[in-house]
């Protein structure tokens, strides 16, 4: 019954920056480690960063790494992923999924709760 809600993408150019929320719901959110998927058209759904349940520890793929931020407000049950110095590669739909246990995934068969999405889409 673990419901989540993406929000912030848009369209940005190449350089640019945005912030993607994601509000969980629940009250075990503390419990969760919470991680940031995305999307291309025809593209397989791919690791992008996660974060343990307490802030203690985040991990990202090597694509992002550098640029992208991840973080979370657990008084606030949301997590974030701040994205800098954007590219058209990263043009795709983003996902925040949710799993329990404290270890880091990066495969998406190791979350369980996903949302809906939000679209990032940056132009040349």
């Amino acid at each position: 019954q673990v419901q989540l809600v993406e929000s912030g993408g848009g369209l940005v150019q190449a350089g640019g920056s945005l912030r993607l929320s994601c509000v969980v719901s629940g009250r075990t959110f503390s419990s969760y480690t919470m991680g940031w998927f995305r999307q291309a058209p025809g593209k397989d759904r791919e690791f992008g960063a996660a974060i343990t349940p307490t802030g203690g520890r985040t991990y990202y793929a090597d694509s992002v790494k550098g640029r992208f931020t991840i973080f979370r407000d657990n008084a606030k049950n949301t997590v974030y992923l701040q994205m800098n110095s954007l590219k058209p590669e990263d043009t795709a739909v983003y996902y925040c999924a949710a799993r329990t246990g404290t270890m880091i995934g990066t495969r998406k068969n190791q979350y369980l709760d996903w949302g809906q999405g939000t679209q990032v889409t940056v132009s040349s």
